[in-house]
């Protein structure tokens, strides 16, 4: 079967980049014929067919509307059995929305906004143009894969789309790679190299895209804490906001920023509680890799895998998104019984492999092909 995926760019830390990455070496077969459309694409996997897509990169807008362009143009010129796109496009036979509905994301945004920020949402060109892809998208591709019912939800409330044309798929997390064992390899080398103490708590932070993430909540929640703890942040971005926040609120100390991490499951492994207060995520990776190492969870019902949490058990699910006073009580709540929420973490994630992930979605792929023989 010739299968050709989509998807814009590649970075190493990405997590869609690395789910799709994983997916393609779990698909990986003598009779599956893999391609790859891609500005960027970097894979350590031999035997997959990359096919760099031009764009004009003028500016953000020019470059997503030319990236649309030129891989439906060239995957038209495939003629895959299949065409699957983890990005925004407007012709495929199977998306998955792994970047979730723009459109209840802007919403979100604006929750907090005055008008005049809300007006300026609604009349930037980028929004507009994606809002656009966005509604063909969802509208003309045969099939729609969510990566949580939360999407799914979005999706046919904003675009009026049948439930029948969205099948909900979760992500699958490497069980060899994130593992609780981790802990007695890499924990003693995480303290070390951040000059931790012994009998401090370790928070972690795991995410790109810092506002949407709620790193802001996060780093207040610290001023709210009764005694010393220590916030490990790892992502890539502008981090000058957040540290003058964390120097206002008294926490400097407390706080490390660890940039980009290529081997993020040593910061897991060290972690006693991972948080994660995002105003929007379609289904965080990283709550998956915590759960995987045996890490409590501390998200908010604004993420998809907050589904999969069972509140009270393997982790704790946030009320209210930006409440500081909220997030510092529920950490407060798993450090005071941390040993029984991390059993319960590492055995709710055995769940969910991702070879499972991928089985699952080769068999959407083959059961899409037949329809159309």
């Amino acid at each position: 079967m010739k299968i050709a995926f989509i998807r814009k760019s590649f970075t190493p830390y990405g997590g869609a980049e690395n789910y799709l990455n994983s997916l393609i070496s779990h698909l990986k077969a003598p009779d599956n014929d893999i391609h790859v459309l891609s500005t960027s694409w970097t894979s350590t996997e031999t035997g997959v067919n990359i096919h760099k897509i031009d764009t004009v990169s003028f500016n953000s807008l020019t470059s997503t509307l030319s990236f649309n362009r030129n891989a439906t143009r060239t995957a038209k010129m495939l003629s895959c059995d299949c065409t699957v796109s983890f990005e925004r496009t407007t012709w495929q036979d199977i998306y998955r929305a792994g970047d979730g509905c723009h459109k209840q994301w802007l919403i979100l945004r604006g929750q907090d906004k005055g008008k005049l920020k809300r007006l300026s949402f609604a009349l930037n060109p980028m929004h507009r143009a994606i809002l656009s892809i966005e509604r063909e998208c969802f509208s003309a591709t045969p099939l729609i894969i969510a990566n949580s019912n939360m999407v799914k939800s979005h999706i046919m409330e904003h675009y009026s789309i049948s439930a029948d044309k969205i099948a909900v798929l979760y992500n699958g997390v490497d069980l060899e790679r994130f593992k609780p064992i981790n802990r007695s390899l890499w924990e003693r080398w995480v303290r070390n190299e951040y000059v931790i103490p012994a009998d401090c708590p370790i928070l972690l932070f795991v995410g790109s895209g810092f506002e949407r993430k709620g790193l802001k909540t996060a780093i207040s929640a610290l001023a709210q804490l009764n005694g010393q703890f220590r916030l490990i942040i790892a992502g890539a971005g502008g981090t000058s906001r957040y540290k003058t926040l964390a120097r206002d609120l008294g926490v400097t100390d407390m706080v490390i920023f660890a940039g980009p991490q290529t081997y993020v499951e040593r910061l897991y492994a060290a972690s006693d509680v991972f948080v994660l207060p995002t105003l929007y995520d379609p289904f965080s990776n990283a709550t998956l890799e915590a759960l995987a190492s045996g890490i409590p969870v501390v998200t908010t019902k604004n993420n998809g895998a907050a589904e999969i949490i069972q509140h009270g058990k393997d982790g704790l699910i946030l009320e209210n998104t930006n409440d500081a006073s909220e997030l510092a009580d529920k950490i407060t709540q798993i450090i005071e019984n941390r040993e029984s929420y991390a059993l319960n973490a590492a055995q709710k994630a055995l769940a969910y492999p991702i070879s499972g992930a991928a089985l699952d979605f080769l068999n959407l792929i083959r059961a899409y092909t037949k329809t159309r023989d």
